[in-house]
């Protein structure tokens, strides 16, 4: 028998009602729709979406109704592979489950590098499709199976950049992790609905309704259950489901057979009360719920999935499911639940720019008889040369027609187009609108938009945050030929890996958002170009800023026979407030005192010097340039001399502006069993770590704290060796903070004496 705190059925009397305006029970059924919380969709987004309805055929309906875009996303460890191999399993895709860790010398489908499988984590986000029968129609889905570390949080942004809708994973133990709160904000970025699949119930310390509060408060969406667990932790045996109030169970070797029966007599008042409660909650998100609720009314099977639909797609509530993915139950329930709640490519707004039209927003219609226009989101160098992936939002893309690259112009021919499943391929003659295919041959980069040729639209590109740690390298043979090969196909594929040669140091720079993150790079020039390299100590990204304003009035004068060069600029270098990392630049000259033209240069020298910071040789951020006076010389003066003029002008006042060198701060989330809080604390206040928050939970706690990255080289080893190796931790990049005194003397010192 479950065991939880009971609570009190609700009664359906008027004090259950008490929270609601009075003006609105009052009024009974004849309220505004105003005067309630609406389902989220606001007027304007509702106007597009039935526009969308309405240019859409019969054919289109029918078709993009039976079509679902989902990612996998959740915390390191929550079972997203795992998951999704075992859906691809009952839809009849696979024939064998495997596990993640290739313990059988295979392992998960979606895991198809070696280094996946080796270490046990998702590298490289993977897509499928797969059909799925439910009430005798079958429906297709396009599955993205996404990374979990924080250092491959690119291959997440592109793929809900695309997708229309997600399925997010919590632990049933460990609830709302870290990046479980960074992949709910990147599910916001891109208005991705999302339903969620609470994993691992069998575990000892289960607790769903724990899991259930903490997307409530932590995510602050609104998130009711579904389903209520039969039985706990090892003693699991399915689930029940609240709205049909019927009992499921996984039957068979593999969990494969789905038997219906009767709610439990001991769980019956537990699915009352929560049913109850998943009423109530849709009453605060939806009108028809809220109307229902008002006039206590028991609304049927249909309207309360309905609204779950509506709530869900609105982005205001997430319907929660329970299982365990390698118990194998409760999977073929969510599936159902996908079909259900998650939307169509027809019920999700996708805008892009008109080009032709001075970049006029435009809502794409996802009808097969509008012209093509497609979004190139991932890259990937296959064994055919470089594989394209291209979510079509409307139109068709056909075998054999050319399609045009609306960034440079250029008309492609597709010569093959493919389905993707895992790291296999199945060609197909043409995709239509809402599906994700690929293609070879086409040279461009991640984020170009092609259309048919007719339409000059443009798609808005995708967050590429920036990057955190560097380190030099260089391989240890002499074979540069691979070397830069392997560089130019890794920048190509992943934008926030980035490479650049210091002509101080005459070194090679590689830089990523994690130790992870460029260690991996490093083990695939190894095993895939053959090239051992060296690499230098990480170093930390530092930025320089200035904390106080100063005024300059710099002349630039050279004679060397003939026209020489004349440039004077007047103005002020100011701090920009807040955490920005923007740079302005702005020009308020009065009576023509210098040229457009010599403006323009003045903008171009400004944009130079703050790559390079005068302190350290970082780049510089949060400073604005204001330059409201000069001079000019008829006959001297030309573009470099004004360019020159200001890089010198910004040098000069930058060391006057009370300079400042900024450090990445990282947000660190450290688990680990209770006992060894005390080891953990230490370990991160001898890092300058500042505690955030601390959750103690039943046999494991979490500290959530700021600590500077160039304190935390190394962490990984220390925690496991404080904690007997139990402890994990995830690092994300939070802000840029002052560096304290004597390290900024420290770096200064360094640079100095390194530019000697």
């Amino acid at each position: 028998m479950l065991l939880m705190p009971r609570l009190v059925p609700v009664q359906r009397t008027t004090s259950f009602f008490k929270h609601i305006p009075s003006i609105l029970v009052n009024s009974n059924r004849s309220f505004h729709a105003s005067q309630l919380r609406k389902a989220g969709i606001d007027e304007e987004e509702s106007k597009v979406l039935t526009t969308i309805q309405s240019s859409l055929t019969d054919a289109d309906n029918v078709a993009l109704n039976k079509l679902r875009n989902i990612g996998i996303s959740a915390h390191i460890d929550s079972g997203k592979t795992t998951f999704t191999e075992r859906v691809l399993y009952y839809t009849g895709r696979i024939d064998a489950i495997h596990e993640v860790r290739g313990r059988d010398s295979v392992g998960a489908k979606m895991d198809s590098m070696d280094l996946e499988r080796e270490k046990g984590i998702t590298i490289q986000s993977a897509a499928t499709y797969c059909s799925w029968e439910k009430d005798g129609q079958k429906y297709h889905y396009n599955l993205i199976d996404t990374p979990g570390h924080i250092d491959f949080t690119i291959e997440v942004e592109r793929a809900l950049r695309v997708l229309d809708g997600a399925v997010m994973i919590l632990c049933a133990v460990s609830g709302v992790q870290s990046q479980t709160v960074t992949v709910d904000r990147q599910m916001r970025r891109y208005n991705v609905p999302r339903i969620t699949f609470i994993n691992k119930m069998d575990r000892m310390g289960a607790n769903p309704w724990r899991a259930i509060e903490q997307i409530n408060n932590k995510l602050k969406i609104s998130a009711a259950a579904i389903q209520v667990p039969i039985g706990s932790e090892s003693e699991l045996n399915g689930v029940v489901d609240i709205i049909n109030r019927e009992a499921l169970y996984n039957k068979g070797p593999q969990g494969e057979i789905v038997e219906k029966g009767p709610v439990p007599d001991e769980l019956k008042d537990l699915v009352e009360e929560k049913r109850s409660i998943l009423i109530e909650k849709l009453a605060d998100v939806d009108d028809e719920i809220a109307e229902l609720f008002i006039d206590e009314q028991e609304p049927t099977v249909e309207q309360i999935k309905s609204a779950i639909r509506r709530a869900t797609t609105a982005r205001t509530f997430t319907p929660v499911l329970m299982g365990t993915a390698l118990g194998n139950t409760g999977i073929q329930p969510m599936l159902n639940a996908i079909v259900d709640y998650l939307p169509n490519p027809s019920e999700v707004v996708n805008t892009a720019l008109d080009i032709s039209k001075n970049e006029t927003k435009v809502s794409l219609i996802p009808s097969l008889s509008k012209p093509f226009v497609g979004l190139a989101f991932k890259l990937e160098e296959g064994k055919y040369g470089q594989l394209t992936y291209i979510r079509v939002y409307q139109g068709k893309l056909r075998k054999g027609s050319y399609i045009s690259n609306v960034k440079n112009g250029k008309k492609i021919k597709v010569a093959r187009l493919v389905r993707m499943h895992s790291d296999e391929m199945e060609d197909v003659e043409e995709v239509g609108p809402g599906e994700i295919c690929a293609t070879f041959g086409i040279d461009c980069s991640s984020g170009d938009t092609f259309t048919d040729g007719s339409l000059q639209y443009s798609m808005t590109s995708m967050y590429v945050p920036d990057a955190v740690v560097s380190l030099s390298i260089k391989p240890k043979t002499k074979d540069s030929t691979n070397f830069s090969k392997a560089f130019n196909r890794f920048q190509k594929e992943d934008p926030t890996f980035r490479v650049k040669f210091d002509p101080e140091s005459k070194e090679t720079i590689i830089s990523g958002m994690g130790e992870l993150h460029l260690e991996i790079y490093v083990e695939r020039m190894k095993r895939e170009y053959n090239v051992e390299c060296e690499t230098g100590k990480p170093q930390v990204s530092y930025r320089e800023s200035i904390t106080m304003p100063a005024d300059f009035d710099y002349v630039h004068k050279k004679q060397s026979g003939g026209a020489g060069q004349y440039g004077r600029v007047i103005g002020t270098l100011s701090n920009i407030e807040g955490e920005t990392k923007e740079n302005i630049f702005e020009t308020a000259v009065v009576g023509g005192k210098i040229s457009e033209k010599y403006l323009a240069a003045c903008g171009k020298g400004f944009e130079e010097a703050c790559e390079k910071g005068p302190l350290t040789g970082h780049r510089v951020i949060g400073v604005k340039m204001l330059i409201n006076d000069g001079a000019i010389h008829a006959v001297d003066s030309n573009e470099l001399s004004f360019k020159t003029a200001t890089m010198s002008a910004f040098r000069e006042s930058f060391l006057r502006a009370n300079p400042v060198i900024l450090e990445p701060i990282m947000t660190v989330t450290v688990t680990c069993p209770n006992e060894f809080q005390g080891n953990v604390n230490s370990l991160l206040n001898k890092l300058q770590a500042v505690i955030q928050d601390t959750e103690n939970g039943h046999d494991e706690f979490t500290i959530k704290a700021e600590c500077p990255l160039s304190t935390m080289f190394g962490f990984a080893t220390s925690l496991r060796a404080s904690t007997q190796g139990k402890g994990e931790f995830s690092l994300e990049f939070s802000h840029y903070s002052a560096t304290p005194p004597h390290v900024q003397k420290q770096l200064m010192a360094e640079y100095a004496k390194k530019h000697k």
